[in-house]
């Protein structure tokens, strides 16, 4: 939405995105991320209608479904006890998913020689946050940040991984025992991919692991009630 409101032509997907409170200017593409065919459908309706892709943002995810199973909250419980659906949800909806829109994406950037690459992750990539498979396929993700980096570099496009802070999403807000005092809402950081997708020197954080309340400082946006959260650290996370 917040990419909308910028200026850009927004194509929004996911599996329930028809049901989403959306405005009527972002087109929405019914789309499984684990559905190879059907992620090649998307890019290619997107060169078709546009002829071109400046923006990928790669937020697919998976994992956060069945917390609780027979009673029992397995988010928290050592990898040993970890039930096996959760890697295929952590890695094959977060870091695969990314792996191929990447791919599509820089197909339709290269004759431009421009673009950028917004992969969604987090600080549990570096500091262990919740259980080990959660920082597996976030550091998979930011690997393929870095080393995707080094492709790319040479052809204008320029992908980064981008930190959130703790977002105000319908989980989250449902849930009820978070403190929100400085959390953000999923437009801010929307905004800051709309920030870096207008800086002519985008290419400076090429490869890099960005935390979106720091760009606001760098960049000067805040978020849509006018506050400026507080940057997160892997010290305070």
């Amino acid at each position: 939405m917040a990419l909308a409101q910028a200026g850009a032509t927004v194509y929004g997907t996911g599996r329930s995105i028809a049901n989403a409170q959306l405005d009527d200017s972002i087109h929405r593409v019914v789309c499984d991320h684990t559905d190879d065919a059907a992620v090649a459908q998307l890019f290619e309706r997107v060169a078709n209608e546009r002829g071109r892709l400046d923006i990928l943002v790669n937020n697919a995810w998976g994992g956060y479904e069945r917390m609780v199973e027979d009673g029992r909250f397995t988010w928290g419980v050592p990898f040993w006890e970890q039930p096996l659906w959760r890697w295929d949800a952590m890695m094959g909806v977060g870091a695969r998913a990314a792996f191929v829109a990447s791919q599509h994406a820089a197909r339709l950037m290269l004759p431009n020689k421009r673009g950028l690459i917004v992969n969604i992750s987090t600080w549990a990539a570096q500091k262990r946050i919740g259980n080990l498979l959660y920082g597996l396929s976030k550091a998979a993700t930011d690997k393929l940040t870095s080393d995707a980096a080094q492709e790319l570099k040479a052809h204008g496009i320029t992908i980064v991984s981008l930190y959130p802070g703790l977002v105000r999403t319908e989980g989250v807000l449902a849930a009820g025992v978070f403190d929100l005092s400085n959390s953000e809402s999923p437009e801010f950081q929307g905004r800051a991919v709309a920030a870096l997708a207008a800086d002519p020197d985008v290419a400076r954080w090429n490869g890099q692991c960005l935390v979106t309340a720091a760009l606001a400082q760098t960049y000067g946006f805040t978020d849509l009630d006018g506050r400026a959260p507080r940057p997160l650290t892997i010290a305070d996370v």
